[in-house]
């Protein structure tokens, strides 16, 4: 999940037999599966066989799926699975997956959807809980082998066995944090007994993942091998010649009571900086949990139990769930099939030189080109410094900078299969540039603009092929927004879109397909959001107020700094574009934002618009405490309108989909996850009440408020 998964393929079930051992191929992996199982195995999701050395193989191997994960069946056929082995009372047991994408992905989480009963949630999860228990009981020697990916639910069940071997380039992660939720399966317990709490809990409550090297150093698993030793790792692990991660000293010790309650308070410090209580339960949960049991694993265990099922039902939790399945179903109108090989990028600029820097670490071949060698420059260190962030071998950086190419004279357009322009919003310059490129495309290949404004119908004027031009809009910072809008205009064919599609989704972001005009989708959305903002600093309240009044409702940001962030003269310019196309359905821009951007204070680029920007940050000194207070009204102001324009764009046809309008706003804008988007939010809220809300809002501040026509129709 988010940038936690696996790619997965389809396994290949055929094998070949050598050294008296099955090396079975599995897609890209040629893993070490014990003895062959029997063609006809009395498990559907599990094949049990047993080696010369009387050691039960368990592979799980979650049928007509590529990743495996636990459901309610799976994890009733795992105890019986259990059941047997006792009864056969084998040597040992290695458990281990069958999946190429790794060993256990977590849980099913459609299981998670529409809990509303946490008596219903308890009861389930204390079935689950009683497998895992069970695993943990058997007596008799239990390693886990583990390739690929081992999440949540996955990395519990590695936890209930003795010994852990990971297989090198594996990764280990609690994402449960991500959906709203903390380890449900003793998770809680069994970690932080092991792993030194002050480094468990930081793992489970931000959801990041390590590799197998620094679990290794965590203690996490006893030892990490290559595949081909997996076999000498299983016997030493299994006959005692493995040295056991053991928990240390400090670990006894930050499970102390007193010593606990101390870290407690630390940690909830922490988790207050990224997210309240009110709108993500699931860290504080975790922490209240540990504080109140930690170091006593029985009454850990079954607190959890009540502490996940209260979780489950919140509306934090299902809206999260929910922004998951949304990604899921945004990933599949990708589609698959991509036939972009080299992108050409024209336009070094932040844009530009930031979507060639992502096309490259995807593993495409791009050219790069400028009127100037600066801008290229400092694309390029601009890559450098992301590749060093998300690639972690040093080749991998290495190949990914050769990928990227300077190209000072444009020669890259001759061979590109896709051409991105990304130059500034100005149509006759952008025009100029696709005189000058059109003669030079190869048959076949795609122009693309970044443009995010212009609508297509006017940049298509004048070019001899115009069926091959698409927008596709990127968000800023590219390697953190995964959305991209792809904007069709009405000469485009449907396989031309379906391939600009495929490109997306093969450079893992995700694909809004949106009909051209003016703002598109997102951009429509947010300039009034933005806007509104730049109306409440003319009647002098605070710009911190109207930022906290943001991100009070739940934003990443509020509006004022995201207006810096994102560059006070684009916003300028897009208000303008849009305010041709809307006029009063829009804030009107005032007279000192342009002189703002006159003088060059045009935010965080230039290091000043509304606030100080220092080493990419904003200064903000803090609210006073007896001054002005956030109002309902004002975060109305601001989030209303967002869902106003979003029921518009779907009564117009611009996008066809209600929850891809949620998904794109929450992907490309970062709008508040936990509210499942603007959409998501109108409706939880009462559709009759953002009406009136908004009417209201028309009568005292003008019609700009006043609900869209779509509001009747929607649902």
């Amino acid at each position: 999940m988010h940038r936690r998964r696996a790619r997965r393929r389809h396994a290949d079930r055929g094998g070949v037999t050598m050294d008296s051992r099955i090396m079975t191929a599995l897609g890209d992996r040629v893993l070490t599966l014990g003895p062959q199982p029997a063609a006809d195995g009395r498990y559907k999701h599990f094949k049990l066989t047993r080696d010369a050395d009387g050691v039960a193989w368990l592979l799980f191997d979650r049928a007509e799926t590529s990743a495996n994960t636990l459901s309610s069946d799976v994890m009733e056929e795992f105890d019986a699975v259990l059941a047997a082995i006792e009864t056969e009372r084998p040597a040992g047991l290695v458990i281990r997956s069958a999946k190429p994408s790794g060993f256990i992905a977590g849980a099913d989480v459609n299981e998670f959807r529409g809990a509303s009963d946490p008596d219903m949630v308890e009861t389930r999860i204390r079935a689950a809980h009683a497998v895992v228990d069970h695993l943990e009981a058997l007596r008799l020697p239990t390693v886990a082998v583990i390739h690929g990916f081992c999440l949540g639910g996955g990395l519990e069940v590695a936890l209930a066995c003795q010994s852990r071997i990971a297989v090198d380039g594996a990764r280990f992660g609690f994402p449960e944090v991500m959906l709203g939720l903390h380890p449900g399966l003793g998770g809680t317990a069994r970690f932080t007994a092991l792993v030194n709490p002050t480094q468990s809990m930081t793992l489970m409550l931000t959801g990041r993942t390590i590799d197998a090297r620094r679990a290794k150093a965590l203690g996490l698993v006893d030892t990490v091998t290559q595949e081909r030793h997996v076999r000498n790792a299983v016997k030493d692990a299994l006959f005692g010649r493995l040295k056991r991660a053991r928990p240390g000293l400090l670990t006894h010790a930050a499970n102390f009571g007193a010593v606990r309650g101390l870290l407690a308070r630390r940690m909830r410090a922490e988790a207050a900086k990224a997210a309240s209580r009110e709108h993500y339960p699931a860290p504080y949960a975790l922490i209240d949990l540990w504080e109140a049991h930690g170091g006593n694993k029985a009454a850990m265990l079954k607190a959890e139990q009540a502490s996940f099922a209260k979780l489950m039902v919140t509306p934090t939790a299902q809206n999260l769930i929910r922004v998951f399945f949304l990604r899921e179903q945004m990933k599949k109108a990708a589609g698959s099939g991509n036939t972009i090989r080299h992108v050409h990028v024209i336009g070094a600029g932040a844009m530009g030189g930031d979507i060639a820097a992502w096309c490259a670490g995807q593993g495409l071949r791009v050219s790069l080109a400028d009127m100037k060698a600066e801008p290229i420059a400092g694309a390029v260190k601009r890559a450098a410094e992301l590749y060093g962030k998300i690639i972690r071998k040093p080749t991998e950086v290495r190949d990914a900078l050769d990928r990227l190419i300077p190209d000072m004279d444009g020669e890259g357009v001759r061979n590109a299969d896709l051409i991105i322009e990304a130059v500034p919003e100005k149509l006759e310059l952008k025009q100029k540039i696709y005189a000058g490129l059109e003669p030079g495309m190869k048959p076949g290949a795609i122009l693309a603009t970044n443009t995010s404004s212009i609508p297509l119908q006017d940049l298509r004027n004048g070019l001899a092929r115009p069926e091959r031009l698409v927008g596709l809009h990127f968000f800023n910072p590219v390697s953190r927004l995964q959305l991209v809008e792809v904007v069709s205009h009405d000469g485009n064919s449907a396989e031309l879109l379906k391939q600009a599609l495929a490109f997306v989704g093969a450079i893992d972001r995700l694909p809004l397909p949106v009909k051209s005009s003016p703002g598109f989708l997102v951009n429509r959305a947010l300039t009034p959001y933005m806007l509104e903002a730049m109306v409440m600093l003319d009647e002098k309240t605070d710009q911190r107020l109207i930022d906290a009044a943001a991100e009070q409702f739940g934003m990443p940001m509020g509006p004022i700094e995201l207006a810096d962030q994102v560059g006070l003269d684009i916003c300028l310019d897009v208000g303008d574009m849009l305010r041709t196309k809307f006029g009063d359905l829009l804030p009107p821009t005032p007279a000192w934002l342009r002189e703002k951007v006159a003088k060059g204070e045009l935010g965080r680029k230039t290091g000043k618009g509304f606030y100080t920007w220092k080493d990419g940050k904003a200064e903000k000194a803090p609210l006073a405490e007896t001054g002005p207070r956030v109002t309902d009204q004002m975060i109305d102001r601001l989030v209303l309108p967002m869902s106003n324009v979003c029921v518009a764009a779907l009564r117009e046809g611009i996008v066809e989909d209600a929850e891809a309008v949620d998904g794109a706003m929450i992907f490309g804008t970062g709008y508040a996850p936990f509210r499942g988007g603007p959409l998501n939010y109108a409706r939880t809220r009462g559709v009759e009440n953002v009406v009136s809300t908004l009417r209201a809002l028309a009568e005292r501040f003008g019609e700009r408020f006043a609900p869209d026509a779509g509001w009747d129709n929607f649902k």
